[in-house]
């Protein structure tokens, strides 16, 4: 601390004070001074500190504020929605002392040159990925927001907002439409219950430069595209390195740079892995709902086996109908795509009915019995075999049905089915396999095929009067053991 000389030698001590602050005043510039008034009073000066680092000493605080000032007001020029501030701490200590020294204009002019102007802002990270800058809290979340919109209709956002009691929509925590045991759904009815992010998200204010605050488009554009990881790529036939790299947006000196063992002129063999780099989402938007719907139940078919009728018949014995049921189900998506789908209630509104077929087990025996069945469905004998007009009448005609339905004599396989040239017409040949066989002439349509097994009584055509005919009739011809027999012999 300075003291002061006894009365004696006071005003010699000014005068060398004085001589002395002159001759350093003609070094210093014009706005360096030293300063001091007659009776030694303290004086305040302020030294200024940037980011804790001591630069230098002024005598007013606005020197440092009007370059802040001036620096802030030429960058507002350009970003004028954002709030900018100081990127460095500045701190301004006042010291009261006894001549202070001071330079004013070196330190405005390392503020004007060093200081840097950052954007008050919010950062956005998702899991441990910064996604970007945005001027305000509310901006952030509008992009968070507008990202979810992708996959969920915005209605739908708000009215999650709206319920989440306060709570911003931004994802940070999960937002429940109300308790889903609760929940009253009509059929053919959904809600989304909450809507988040499949990692942690944070929002933390920061200072960047303006230049890398985004807007909400922007923002949204970069959750869409997500961050850059590594993967592994596996090496397919043909493939070669330029191709590799340009499949994932890459140069193939960067693909080179990501594998150490890899050169330029590398042949590649099949099944090689490479280090590629590949867009990844930050996060999975899911997205849980609840809904219930109607759904049918279809009906069982069930075979029920009977000797009433013949293998190869069946019947339906009850009509089949389809039930309902009402199903609650909870579902997840993750970006628009169904994860999981779980029944978390059902409850059958009608009952299924089975449809019952009754199916023919019983067999068609080939062979007859020897006993001949009338071939007609009643009807008269209009021309017994014989001679007749002067030529042999080898069978029986029979005219005059109640219906004209054909019907095998006995069991057998059908020989012959179709147009006879010798003047029967539409003809079937019946082999009954115990030495017997009937014939069936001048019918008008014919229902069996050769082969087929018939049995005794069974139709096997119309009655007609195809071929050499003089009316509708059958003629109906047996024989035994090749011999042509009286069919009356047998009937």
């Amino acid at each position: 601390m300075l003291h002061r000389n006894k009365a004696g030698n006071g005003n010699t001590s000014l005068f060398v004070k004085v001589a002395i602050v002159a001759c350093i005043g003609l070094l210093l510039p014009f706005t360096t001074a030293f300063a001091a008034d007659k009776n030694g009073s303290l004086e305040t000066i302020y030294h200024v500190y940037v980011d804790g680092k001591h630069i230098g000493k002024v005598d007013q605080k606005h020197v440092v504020q009007d370059v802040i000032d001036s620096k802030i007001a030429n960058m507002k020029e350009k970003y004028k929605n954002l709030s900018l501030t100081t990127g460095e701490k500045i701190n301004l200590v006042p010291e009261r002392v006894f001549d202070p020294s001071f330079n004013n204009d070196k330190v405005a002019e390392q503020f004007k040159n060093n200081l840097s102007i950052k954007a008050e802002a919010v950062e956005i990270k998702i899991g441990d990925h910064t996604v970007g800058f945005f001027k305000d809290r509310k901006t952030a979340d509008k992009a968070l927001t507008e990202f979810k919109g992708e996959y969920v209709d915005k209605d739908v956002l708000k009215k999650l907002a709206k319920q989440s009691d306060g709570e911003n929509s931004s994802g940070l925590t999960a937002h429940h439409a109300e308790n889903t045991d609760n929940l009253s759904l009509s059929v053919g009815e959904s809600v989304i219950t909450d809507v988040t992010f499949s990692k942690d998200v944070s929002i933390s204010n920061e200072k960047v430069s303006p230049a890398k605050v985004l807007t909400v488009k922007d923002g949204v554009k970069k959750l869409k595209k997500g961050t850059l990881e590594k993967q592994k790529h596996k090496v397919q036939e043909g493939e070669a390195l330029s191709g590799i790299a340009g499949k994932y947006d890459m140069s193939v000196k960067e693909l080179i740079e990501l594998n150490d063992d890899l050169a330029k002129d590398a042949v590649l063999s099949i099944g090689q892995k490479l280090q590629v780099m590949e867009y990844e989402p930050f996060a999975n938007v899911i997205v849980n709902e609840e809904k219930k719907v109607e759904q049918t139940i279809g009906y069982e078919t069930k075979v029920v086996k009977s000797d009433d009728l013949y293998k190869g018949d069946k019947k339906v014995k009850q009509e089949g109908h389809d039930g309902q049921k009402v199903v609650h189900y909870s579902i997840t998506e993750k970006n628009g795509t169904v994860t999981e789908k779980e029944t978390t209630h059902e409850k059958t509104t009608e009952e299924p009915v089975k449809k019952i077929i009754v199916k023919g087990t019983k067999v068609v025996p080939s062979r007859g019995t020897g006993e001949l069945h009338w071939p007609t469905a009643g009807g008269h004998v209009s021309s017994n075999m014989g001679m007749r007009w002067g030529s042999m009448h080898k069978g029986m005609d029979i005219a005059g049905p109640s219906s004209r339905t054909i019907l095998a004599a006995d069991n057998g396989t059908v020989v012959s089915a179709g147009w006879d040239s010798g003047g029967y017409g539409n003809k079937i040949v019946i082999n009954h396999n115990n030495g017997m066989k009937t014939v069936y002439a001048h019918l008008s349509s014919i229902s069996v095929s050769p082969g087929e097994t018939v049995e005794k009584g069974s139709a096997i055509g119309v009655m007609g009067t195809t071929g050499d005919s003089t009316g509708i009739h059958l003629h109906f011809e047996v024989y035994k053991n090749g011999s042509l027999e009286n069919p009356q012999d047998y009937l």
